[in-house]
């Protein structure tokens, strides 16, 4: 029988989901975040735009359900946009929600940012394999529907 010290030290690396992912996650963060330095926009930044770009103006709340963010990591994010002129953030009409809504500034920085996310996909695609990444991103969209609410009021 494993004594206890045996048994923490089991190798997790390829029993913990979430380090699977983290791991995936973290590595194709730099790739991304690198192909669109020239742009002056790191990937999260850019997934931010993009999400304002195309739904327009949106409640905090609203953009960090969407992106699958807690509302603080987001706030940072928004915050350094807004530094740079690429989003504002208002008031709504629901005076108590704050509104991020793109600039011109934000949406010409999406536009040069554009080409370089999109060149990085198809590298990517043509590396792993476009089913298998059509695949993964599927995999990866069922796994935010498994139930958990991991930014609900009683899980903080």
């Amino acid at each position: 029988m494993p004594t206890l010290e045996e048994e923490l030290l089991v190798n997790i690396d390829g029993l913990c989901n979430l380090t699977a992912v983290r791991r995936a996650s973290r590595y194709l963060t730099a790739v991304y975040d690198q192909a669109l330095s020239p742009a002056g926009l790191r990937i999260t930044q850019f997934s931010i735009l993009y999400q304002l770009a195309k739904n327009g103006p949106m409640p905090i709340g609203e953009l960090a359900a969407r992106l699958a963010m807690d509302r603080t990591t987001l706030s940072t994010n928004l915050k350094l946009l807004q530094r740079d002129g690429l989003i504002d953030l208002t008031t709504g009409e629901d005076r108590r929600a704050k509104l991020a809504v793109i600039t011109n500034t934000g949406k010409a920085r999406y536009k040069r940012a554009f080409p370089l996310w999109s060149d990085v996909q198809a590298r990517f695609e043509s590396s792993y394999g476009a089913k298998r990444a059509q695949d993964l991103r599927k995999a990866l969209g069922f796994v935010l529907q498994t139930g958990f609410e991991p930014w609900a009021e009683s899980a903080v």
